[in-house]
């Protein structure tokens, strides 16, 4: 479903963010000792040098939650004044009951309804578009995002493809609708573009687990329950579908590639991103990347990024984002934010 912003009175704002990683550092020296790599072969392939990993007592709650109240604190909001809780993880705290209501309870915030969303590395994005047009049809007004994942609890270290990728954190933004200026210049959130593609599903897995291939003894055996991943495959469809859609919101917002600001795509891979960044045209000091230092953390690493942003100056008042993920469903999604802070 797509809102003509045009005759629309109302945009969605970001106006207050924060985010939270864990306590554990796991480099790519710590990774030989456990398998078959070296920190040459990873950075040459995915130019991550270390990540972050949960240890005991961390967990995508709390990782969420820490970052949620940090969004609230920067938005100056109590929890009582949101009207909707959405969380968007692939590792969530148990099959049930979600995450974002394990959210609701700890922020105190029993008005606001919670739900998870499922998208994987695209889960924030997913997510914010969601929680966009909740606000743009007038049905809420304060709306917390969250972005969380604790991947490295299902990843298995005699994998190399995959042990070496990921990482866990979280990231939160508090959207709050506002009149439209009459000034006509665009602020908040603009065009986003969602994409699925159901039959790459076996491209990245996690097989054993659900209601499909319930845990037993064999899949334990099996190692059913780690993730599984064809990379090459993975990587064409990632750079063609973030670059495409990238464009296609650039293309509904009027805007041409030379206004964008700053490009803060998924952090996956430091090949994929350089890939994306050279098929849109984009200079290399116009895209942010942090992935040597937090690896893949899924759904977290747009809002984790964002921050960082923020926190280091490169995001300013009045800046036009590019934002764009791809992950597990397979799925993938861009987006134009105009930055207020």
């Amino acid at each position: 479903m797509s809102i003509d912003l045009e005759i629309q009175p109302r945009q969605a704002a970001i106006i207050g963010w924060g985010s939270a990683v864990p306590s554990g550092i796991l480099s790519n020296l710590d990774l030989e000792r456990l398998v078959e790599t070296n920190d040459e072969w990873i950075v040459s392939r995915t130019g991550i040098k270390e990540r972050r990993v949960v240890r005991e007592g961390e967990s995508t709650f709390t990782l969420a939650l820490e970052a949620a109240r940090g969004a609230l604190a920067t938005a100056h909001i109590r929890p009582n004044e949101l009207d909707l809780i959405v969380v968007g993880t692939c590792t969530p705290e148990h099959p049930l009951p979600s995450t974002a209501c394990m959210l609701q309870e700890a922020l105190d915030a029993p008005q606001a309804p919670a739900f998870d969303l499922q998208a994987a590395c695209s889960g924030f994005l997913y997510s914010l578009s969601v929680a966009r047009q909740f606000i743009l049809s007038g049905e809420y007004r304060t709306i917390l995002v969250v972005g969380a994942d604790a991947f490295t609890r299902f990843i298995d270290y005699t994998d190399r493809t995959t042990c070496i990728l990921f990482g866990d954190g979280a990231g939160a933004v508090v959207l709050r609708a506002q009149e439209r200026p009459e000034d006509g210049v665009r602020r908040g959130l603009g065009a986003f573009k969602l994409g699925a593609l159901g039959a790459g599903g076996p491209f990245l897995r996690i097989p054993a687990g659900g209601n499909r291939y319930p845990a037993t003894a064999e899949t334990v055996v099996a190692r059913e329950h780690f993730l599984k991943m064809e990379g090459q495959e993975t990587f064409k469809l990632a750079v063609r579908t973030m670059s495409e859609t990238s464009l296609e919101v650039l293309r509904r917002e009027g805007l041409s590639i030379g206004e964008v600001d700053l490009f803060i795509p998924h952090q996956a891979n430091l090949r994929i991103i350089e890939a994306v960044g050279r098929r849109l045209d984009l200079p290399a000091h116009k895209v942010l990347v942090n992935v040597d230092r937090y690896g893949n953390t899924s759904a977290a690493s747009i809002p984790i990024s964002i921050c960082e942003a923020v926190a280091s100056g490169r995001l300013q008042p009045g800046m036009r984002l590019l934002l764009t993920a791809f992950g597990s469903g397979l799925t993938w999604a861009s987006g134009v934010v105009y930055w207020g802070g």
